[in-house]
């Protein structure tokens, strides 16, 4: 009958050689995980500026068009909550309701 070698003494011989091919493994997995996860919020963000900017684009064109249609004095009033509030309004809808104020996305944030 072969000898019977307790399962401690194996866990113990096998626990150094798991540690050292495991630790580069796991290692390559995290350092791959959070190099991924950097490159998304980089996307995410310049996905975010790339939206921002078209409609800084389609408000300057709508107050563009207004003011060549001849509608002059509902074109200023429109000019100016378009540069306060950052987004694409109703002329009628404006008058009709007071400016929001709204927080920026990297109010606060380091960079």
């Amino acid at each position: 009958m072969p000898p019977v070698v307790p399962p401690f003494l194996i866990g113990l011989v096998v626990a150094p050689l798991a540690k050292r091919l495991l630790k580069p493994l796991v290692r390559g997995v995290v350092k791959t995980s959070v190099g991924i996860v950097m490159e998304v919020k980089k996307a995410a963000h310049e996905a975010g500026e790339n939206i921002h900017d078209l409609a800084a684009e389609v408000a300057a064109d709508m107050v563009a068009a207004q003011a060549a249609s001849g509608d002059g004095q509902r074109a200023a009033g429109s000019a100016a909550l378009t540069e306060e509030k950052s987004e694409v309004v109703d002329p009628g809808e404006a008058e009709a309701r007071a400016p929001k104020i709204r927080a920026t996305a990297g109010a606060g944030k380091t960079h």
